[in-house]
């Protein structure tokens, strides 16, 4: 997906370029046939707020490299969920911040989603409440899974830095996270076909494999 080109671009909070991918047509495409006819506004209005998640969380990774002087170069939404690129690598301190921001922010979200949702009632505007807290707690947990390139498998090869030498850090969140890949895909499977829910990422067996033997 880095290498996806644009379709549109608009500039974000704190001057950042934000770009918007092709495939990212695919969200609202599939919903509204998951949906169907009758489904059709709430269908767009969960697309929106998918989005919108998906892309304060990247906005959190885009404050915690700004906060420690590490220029963005850009924020991409695409289909299968989003990034953050930034200029430089920071420090692994810095770089635990960094990542750790995007699922702060979800949970963040969630929690002030659930708070005010209690008092909402059960009209639109409760709904709308309901799913984005909703959304932003699957993104929170689903982004610290410890596999990479998700948030989660990054900040466990960085946690694993403070106590081990680099190459034994790798090697072990390799490991973690190929045990993790080997059971997404039937673990996608069983999530599709039990609640419908669809999976747009899926974690490469063989970038874990060269972690184990780095």
């Amino acid at each position: 997906m880095g290498a996806e080109k644009p379709i549109f671009t608009f500039t974000g909070p704190w001057g950042i370029p934000v770009q918007i991918g092709g495939s990212i047509l695919l969200l609202p495409l599939l919903f509204l046939v998951l949906a169907g006819s009758n489904g059709l506004a709430f269908s767009l209005i969960f697309v929106g707020l998918l989005i919108g998640s998906i892309f304060l969380h990247e906005l959190g990774h885009a404050w915690g490299c700004l906060v420690q002087g590490v220029a963005v170069k850009r924020i991409m939404l695409h289909g299968g969920g989003g990034f953050c690129e930034h200029a430089r690598t920071g420090t692994p301190r810095a770089d635990e911040l960094i990542i750790a921001m995007g699922p702060i922010v979800n949970f963040a979200l969630w929690a002030i989603a659930s708070l005010i949702g209690q008092w909402a009632g059960t009209g639109l505007l409760g709904w709308v409440l309901f799913w984005t807290a909703t959304i932003n707690l699957f993104l929170g947990i689903f982004n610290m899974l410890p596999v990479q390139p998700l948030d989660g498998g990054r900040l466990l090869q960085l946690v694993l830095f403070r106590f081990m030498p680099p190459r034994r850090a790798t090697r072990i969140a390799g490991g973690v996270g190929l045990a993790f890949a080997l059971i997404w895909y039937p673990a996608a499977i069983l999530l599709f076909l039990s609640v419908g829910l669809v999976l747009f990422f899926f974690p490469s067996i063989r970038l874990h494999l060269q972690m184990l033997k780095v």
